[in-house]
């Protein structure tokens, strides 16, 4: 083999890398270095690979914070409703450290007017701990390091999937930018969908004290309200979502209800102290809970939830304050006593049983 060979070889060899190198950059489908080319649309699909990418280089002025269960509102339901431009900075696991990670860096990029914050329940019992790394996340796109960012520029799933689905989209599609990350469209919510999901552990467990989680709740509370207190120009609207009355029954079998009931009575108490924080809560409606038609497993509600929520905060329905908290908290302990008691025995020979369980 000549040396002339080698030389034109490794030349072109060099040329094709920097033509890719190019071409990732120019196109960017995870949105680290620039927002959309002019033309093309903020396709957003992948969130733990786009998220963090958008939140840097997005124009925005609000953001909608949350797990799963926030995925399925439309952007502009929020823009037109308070006259703001906002996109979505998602984590599966809703947990409080993950979502103050994503809060930080859109805080880091942009003076935002509000952040809606959807607080799970599970995510004040959450490890206290980011879970990026842990769980796979790329983290080369999560960091300012541009020198590790060969994974992105060299990856053929990119260059041979991500960017032409971008295009794709963009110019032949049909792809609604108020819809990222959603996922509603492929899937059905009906009472046969949530039965046929559950599981349900036969047994029940003690009742676990209320205490249980004292310790992982103040620090997922701390996290929290560190923001809020580092941000007062900023208004946190912090809603707490409708889950299933079939969650209710699950974590009643769990030995869960009296700590869970308590860990959002201490939130309430905490949030409704600042000015900058309108709470509200959705988990005691019993029209929403009690219709399982509404749901596709036990958390997972319709976009038809997600537009009554948004609408609920526009209008100032369902809103927390000092006033009324303990109040909240009273109606669901005797809602959630009703389900686990009477309401969800009409299901029961629909529900599946663990056969596992111990």
């Amino acid at each position: 083999m000549s040396k002339k060979f080698i030389r034109n070889f490794m030349l072109s060899s060099g040329i094709l890398l920097l033509l890719c190198i190019f071409v990732v950059v120019l196109f960017d489908p995870f949105f680290q270095y620039h927002k959309p080319l002019k033309g093309l649309k903020a396709v957003l699909t992948d969130k733990e690979y786009q998220c963090v990418g958008s939140l840097k280089t997005f124009d925005y002025d609000s953001v909608i914070a949350g797990s799963s269960v926030s995925e399925n509102y439309y952007n502009d339901w929020f823009n037109q409703g308070f006259d703001c431009n906002v996109i979505k900075a998602i984590r599966s696991y809703g947990a409080t450290a993950d979502l103050c990670y994503l809060l930080d860096i859109a805080f880091s990029c942009q003076d935002l007017k509000y952040v809606f914050y959807n607080l799970d329940p599970s995510a004040l019992t959450a490890d206290p701990k980011t879970t990026y790394e842990l769980t796979g996340c790329p983290m080369y796109l999560y960091d300012d390091n541009y020198i590790n960012d060969v994974e992105y520029w060299l990856n053929k799933g990119v260059l041979m999937e991500k960017i032409p689905y971008m295009v794709a989209n963009s110019l032949i599609g049909d792809y609604d930018e108020n819809n990222s990350y959603n996922w509603a469209q492929w899937k059905e919510f009906n009472s046969d969908m949530i039965l046929g999901l559950y599981i349900r552990k036969p047994s029940i467990s003690e009742m676990k004290p209320e205490k249980y989680y004292e310790d992982v709740l103040r620090k997922n509370l701390d996290l929290l309200t560190e923001r809020i207190n580092s941000h007062p120009e900023t208004v946190f609207y912090i809603f707490i979502p409708p889950y299933s009355m079939l969650w209710w029954d699950n974590i009643y079998r769990e030995g869960d209800t009296e700590a869970y009931l308590y860990n959002l009575e201490q939130a309430m108490q905490e949030l409704v102290r600042y000015d900058n924080v309108k709470l509200f809560y959705f988990q005691n409606n019993r029209e929403i809970i009690t219709n399982l038609e509404n749901y596709m497993d036990i958390i997972h509600f319709s976009p038809d939830i997600n537009r009554y929520i948004c609408e609920s905060l526009i209008d100032g329905k369902h809103q927390v304050n000092e006033e009324n908290y303990r109040k909240n908290i009273s109606e669901m302990k005797e809602l959630s006593d009703e389900i686990v008691q009477k309401l969800v025995k009409p299901y029961e020979e629909r529900i599946k049983v663990d056969i596992y369980d111990d």
